[in-house]
C-alpha cells in the first residue's frame, strides 16, 4: 500500500479549450489526500478567462460567460492557488498531459514559477488506462460500483477521482508504495521531463525533443537546437535547467 510523506494535492480544471498555453481555466477544483489517506483541505472557484468560452466548450462543462462574469481573473487568486499546493505532490485524471502543464502556464503567466522539482506528480487517470482502459465516468463505475453524477463539474470529477484512486490502491496492491515509483509508473514508466513538455524521456530515460523540427529525435544528436534554445532564453525555469545541464555537459 501506498506510503504518503506528506499531501497529494489531487486537481481537475475546466477550461476555454486544450490549447495548454493559448486557452484559460474557467473553473478549478483542488482537494488534498492526507497522509493515511484521508481527505484534506478543499479548494474551489471559478475563474473569469478573460476570454470568450467557445460554445462547444461550454456544452462539455456547463460554464458560460454569463456565469464567470464577476469571477476573480487568475492573476487574482493564482497566490492562493500556490500556496495550496505548496509542499505538496499532485495528482489528477489525465493531469500529467493537461492539468498539470495547463496550471503551470496559468502560474507563469501570473509570475509565479511553479518548479517541477519540488513535487511529484501522480495521474489516476493513467494508472486506468495502464491498469483498465477506459474514462472516469467508467472508472467510477468500475471501481466503486455506483453511477457517477454530475460528471464535467471540476470539484465533482476531482472527489471522485480521488474516489477511484483510493480504489485502485485497495485493487492493486503490487503497485509502487512509495510516491516516486508510482508517479513513474502512472507516467507510463517514463521520467518527466520540464511541465511545458520541450522534452520528454523515452522508456530508455533518453532524452528527446517534443516540438520543432527536431521533435521525437534524440536531443543529444541535434546540441546545436538546444544551444539555441538557451541562447533564446524564453524558455521556462526547468526547461532552461535541463538545457544547461545539456550544454554544461559537451563542447562546442
Amino acid at each position: 500500500m501506498l506510503t504518503l510523506t506528506r499531501p497529494l494535492v489531487f486537481f481537475d480544471l475546466e477550461t476555454t479549450g486544450l490549447d495548454k498555453e493559448t486557452d484559460r481555466i474557467v473553473q478549478i477544483a483542488m482537494v488534498k489526500l492526507m497522509p493515511g489517506l484521508v481527505l484534506g483541505d478543499r479548494l474551489a472557484m471559478r475563474i473569469n478567462p478573460g476570454m470568450a468560452i467557445p460554445e462547444s466548450s461550454t456544452l462539455i462543462h456547463g460554464i458560460s460567460d454569463t456565469m464567470v462574469a464577476t469571477a476573480p481573473p487568475f492573476t487574482e487568486v493564482a497566490g492562493q492557488v500556490y500556496d495550496f499546493l505548496f509542499g505538496c505532490d499532485v495528482g489528477g485524471f489525465n493531469s500529467n498531459a493537461f492539468d498539470v502543464p495547463f496550471l503551470f502556464n496559468e502560474l507563469l503567466r501570473a509570475g509565479i514559477r511553479w518548479e517541477s522539482s519540488l513535487f511529484k506528480m501522480v495521474d489516476a487517470g493513467n494508472l486506468f488506462k495502464i491498469r483498465e482502459p477506459r474514462t472516469l465516468t467508467a472508472a467510477v463505475q468500475h471501481y466503486c460500483h455506483r453511477a457517477m453524477q454530475n460528471a464535467h463539474d471540476a470539484e465533482v470529477d476531482i472527489l471522485e477521482t480521488v474516489n477511484v484512486f483510493v480504489a485502485q490502491l485497495y485493487r492493486y496492491p503490487d503497485l509502487p508504495d512509495t510516491i516516486e515509483e508510482l508517479a513513474r509508473y502512472t507516467n507510463y514508466g517514463k521520467r518527466v521531463a520540464d511541465l511545458s513538455g520541450k522534452f520528454v524521456y523515452d522508456e530508455q530515460d533518453q532524452l528527446r525533443y517534443n516540438f520543432g523540427k527536431h521533435r521525437g529525435e534524440l536531443v543529444s544528436d541535434h546540441l546545436d537546437f538546444a544551444a539555441w534554445m538557451y541562447r533564446k532564453a524564453d524558455f521556462p525555469t526547468d526547461t532552461n535547467a535541463i538545457l544547461a545541464d545539456l550544454l554544461g555537459l559537451y563542447e562546442y
